[in-house]
């Protein structure tokens, strides 16, 4: 009993003085003692406002007569009572505020506890509801395996049972009767229940030991023998195989089940086979054929092997091989060509309601220096010819000019020297005018004839500019006649095509010109619909050093944007950028604009069509169809594709000399241009061989490739890095450098001139007769002569004549005036003549004396 149970024994509670908020508190103490402890609870003093007859509300108080204590209050905080009210109900409103959000967190906080509690409880719940799956997958699992060793002890203690009665009297017999022994001898199992617990894997003892003789220990395995240790043991797999064989396990029977019914299948058919199209173009890999039928590759190539063909994956197959492959694996073959694979990359034309007005294109054509690029310049008010080399235009300018008007037209500055003929005529079917600048000054020139050919096979109108109209001799009547020769008939003539007169230099007739192409833009109504995939030309194209391949494209229709596809011939890539003519970012580009595209896997040929497609495979698809057709067409013409007897045969007889070179330029239609005119230069004997010509600068490559092929090295407005012109000058490479395409042909055309062997004639320098023939010893036939015309020179080449018939053309081995050697004799004169190698010599005979003389050979123009 605890020590305050001893001192209040009655159950009283202890004296003590009464206190307001006063208690008692049972306190607990080890070894079940307690104690009651009296505490006392002190309040809080709370000053409340006084009222009349309380403490400080009583007259002459903590305040004046006649004053209240909230006025008392606001006096003393020196505030006014409105004032004091105000802060005590803003206290007041804080602190229910206070006591509103302090709830809401209580609240907050229970409905917080109670979720995880629910979210606890469903999470004990799903675990507790997998494991009792899993115990219940467990008990059906070994059910399975107890139900069926069950039947299999139940079939064996059935087989057993019909020998049971015999076994029992054999055994009975067999065991002694003395008392003594039976207190040894354990308790004999009945025999049905011997066979049970044997069935199911467990040791029966048995009267003289499991080996003793008798019937049952005949029948037993020869592997009890020396598994007696191991055989009482009750274990899962002595219950599926047993104590007499080895019976398989259960994994063993379902496997064996499984393969059962696969071979079913198998023979049935298997599941049903899916059918498919399957597209076969003129040539497949053996991946991608099997890629289409849904097949494996190994599958494919294991039926080219029974086929006798030995192939891998990435061998290709032509259509006929590929076709029974795809018929003896069940599909449907549909055979395509391999062009199919450009349908649809150019759409047809869009409907009329879906097109909108677009900006005229117009191509500046005409001789060169007629003025071509000053006019142009004039209209964009810029100075551009000063810029270009030798005062002549060697790219393809495009740029687009708004008009005081608000009109846009789109002009394209194309070069006027012969080398660009391809150029031209890109620009003349790239564009829906031709502006054909002829000099008033020089009238019609065979470039200007060669831009009305290619105008008039575009089929694009003409507008006629007789430019230089302020010089002194310029004749702009003249112009005009000459060109009715070339079918060109101006209004003025009561013709179709306009004409203006008009002065780069002075701007003169220039809003005539702007007017003229207005009016022939507004009879063409040209219009394209902006909303569609862009679709164009390639105008120019190059590989900058810091941009990598750059191509200048020319939108017909649609509107190009920042992002996509873009296949530009032979090329492909995403577009990284749009640059504007003046190097202005553009975001998008619409029709008749020429921009600027960054982001191709290469610098695609100039005048090829581009186009927007949805997708980097049919993009990738496109391009290697391409470059596979350009690689073959350049295969089947390449003198490496001759047989190597036709190369010896022609190396021995010497038929043709090459002149390689290897052609790096700016840009890619320069490269083309300087290609076609080298090309053109030879003749049967000697040709220019173009090894390489392609847009950037001169690198290692191209020094190692001139290298191997014996070529120097021509850079048309491109400089070679520094790593090349160091291997150039180890390996003995030349590079030279132009920026005019004049001296670049000049330089190959004279070079080709001294490979020509000259030509040889023959110059007769005189005749003479044989008057007497003598024989001299060590020396032979002398013939006796007197020269009849001319002069004989030691040395030349002599023809006997006999008859007028030639006998021997030959050398004059000796020429004699009396006994003295001589260098020439003249008309006139007798003198000592023998032959180099013939002596029939005859009294009357002519001797015709000729020099021959080498002229060097000219390439033809």
């Amino acid at each position: 009993m605890s020590d305050a149970d001893d001192n209040n024994s009655s159950g009283r509670r202890p004296l003590s003085l009464k206190r307001s908020g006063g208690g008692t508190v049972q306190q607990s103490f080890a070894r079940g003692r307690s104690k009651a402890v009296v505490v006392e609870k002190k309040r809080k003093r709370v000053a409340t406002p006084a009222k009349d007859g309380g403490p400080g509300g009583k007259q002459g108080g903590g305040a004046k007569g006649g004053e209240s204590a909230l006025a008392a209050k606001a006096r003393q905080l020196g505030l006014s009572e409105e004032e004091l009210v105000a802060r005590q109900r803003a206290i007041a409103r804080a602190r229910a505020e206070a006591a509103d959000r302090e709830a809401q967190k209580k609240q907050d906080a229970a409905a917080m506890a109670q979720r995880a509690a629910s979210e606890q409880r469903q999470l004990e719940e799903q675990r507790e509801r997998v494991a009792r799956e899993a115990r219940e997958a467990e008990e059906a699992a070994q059910k399975a395996i107890e139900d069926e060793a069950r039947l299999k002890a139940e079939a064996e203690a059935a087989t057993a049972a019909k020998d049971s009665g015999r076994k029992r009297d054999d055994e009975s017999s067999r065991r002694r009767p003395p008392a003594k022994d039976e207190k040894r001898t354990p308790e004999v199992v009945p025999m049905d229940e011997a066979s049970a617990l044997e069935a199911l894997g467990g040791r029966v003892k048995r009267k003289g030991g499991a080996a003793g003789p008798g019937p049952a220990a005949k029948q037993q395995p020869a592997r009890a023998k020396t598994d007696n240790r191991r055989r009482g043991k009750l274990t899962i797999q002595n219950i599926l195989e047993g104590d007499e064989e080895r019976q398989r396990s259960l994994a063993s029977v379902r496997r064996a089940r499984e393969r059962e019914k696969q071979r079913r299948q198998d023979t049935s058919g298997g599941r049903e086979k899916i059918e498919r199209e399957v597209v076969v173009p003129e040539a497949i890999t053996v991946a991608d054929l099997a890629n289409r039928m849904a097949e494996r590759s190994v599958d494919v190539i294991k039926y080219m092997m029974k086929q006798g063909q030995m192939v891998r994956m990435n061998d290709v197959l032509d259509a006929d091989t590929a076709e029974l492959v795809v018929e003896d694996f069940g599909h449907i073959v549909k055979r395509v060509s391999e062009a199919d694979v450009e349908q649809g990359f150019i759409d047809d034309d869009d409907a009329d309601e879906a097109k909108l007005p677009r900006a005229p294109v117009i191509a500046v054509m005409g001789h060169v220096d007629h003025g071509k690029t000053s006019l142009l310049d004039a209209l964009r008010s810029t100075d551009i010819a000063s810029g270009e080399a030798g005062g002549i235009t060697q790219h393809i300018g495009a740029y687009q000019v708004e008009l005081k008007g608000g009109q846009k037209i789109t002009f394209l500055d194309t070069p006027g020297h012969a080398a660009f003929s391809a150029m031209r005529s890109r620009g003349a079917m790239a564009t829906d005018i031709v502006i054909l600048v002829v000099a008033a000054d020089d009238s019609v020139k065979p470039q200007t004839i060669e831009a009305i050919h290619h105008a008039k096979a575009a089929g694009t109108p003409i507008i006629v500019a007789v430019n230089k109209c302020d010089k002194h001799e310029a004749n702009p009547q003249k112009v005009l006649t000459d060109l009715l020769q070339h079918e060109i008939v101006v209004e003025a003539m009561s013709g179709e095509v306009q004409s203006v007169n008009v002065s780069a230099k002075t701007r003169e007739g220039l809003d005539e010109l702007t007017e003229a192409i207005a009016l022939q833009a507004e009879l063409l109504d040209l219009k394209a619909n902006p909303e569609r995939s862009a679709e164009g030309i390639v105008i120019e194209s190059q590989v900058d050093k810091g941009r990598g391949p750059v191509a200048t494209l020319l939108v017909r229709r649609g509107t190009l944007k920042r992002g996509e596809i873009v296949v530009a011939g032979a090329q492909w890539g995403r577009v990284r950028a749009l640059v504007d003519a003046r190097g202005q970012q553009l975001p998008e580009a619409r029709p008749s604009l020429a921009v600027e595209i960054l982001g191709l896997d290469g610098a695609p040929d100039p005048g090829e069509l581009f186009a927007v497609v949805d997708s980097e495979s049919r993009a990738r698809e496109i391009a290697d169809y391409r470059q596979r057709k350009g690689r073959e067409a350049t295969g089947g013409s390449s003198p490496a594709s001759a047989s190597l007897e036709q190369m010896m045969a022609r190396l021995k007889q010497d038929e043709t000399q090459e002149m390689p070179l290897l052609v790096k330029s700016d840009v890619q239609g320069s490269a083309e241009a300087i290609k076609q005119s080298l090309e053109g230069i030879g003749n049967d004997e000697v040709r220019a061989r173009i090894i390489r010509a392609a847009p950037g600068g001169v690198n290692e490559s191209d020094v190692l490739l001139a290298k191997s092929s014996g070529a120097p090295v021509f850079a048309f407005n491109v400089r070679a890095n520094k790593q090349a012109r160091e291997l150039a000058e180890r390996e003995g490479v030349e590079i030279r450098y132009y920026s005019v395409i004049y001296d670049v042909i000049d330089d190959v055309r004279n070079t080709m001139e001294g490979m020509l062997a000259p030509e040889k004639r023959e110059n007769f320098i005189g005749y003479a007769e044989i008057l007497e023939v003598f024989n001299i010893t060590k020396t032979g036939k002398v013939a006796g002569c007197r020269v009849t015309e001319g002069v004989v020179r030691r040395g030349c080449g002599v023809r006997l004549l006999r008859d007028d018939t030639v006998l021997h053309e030959g050398k004059l081995k000796t020429l004699k005036r009396f006994k003295d050697e001589v260098s020439d004799v003249r008309a006139g004169t007798e003198c000592g003549m023998a032959f180099e190698k013939y002596e029939d010599l005859r009294k009357g005979d002519q001797i015709e004396c000729f020099e021959v003389i080498e002229v060097a050979r000219k390439l033809e123009a």
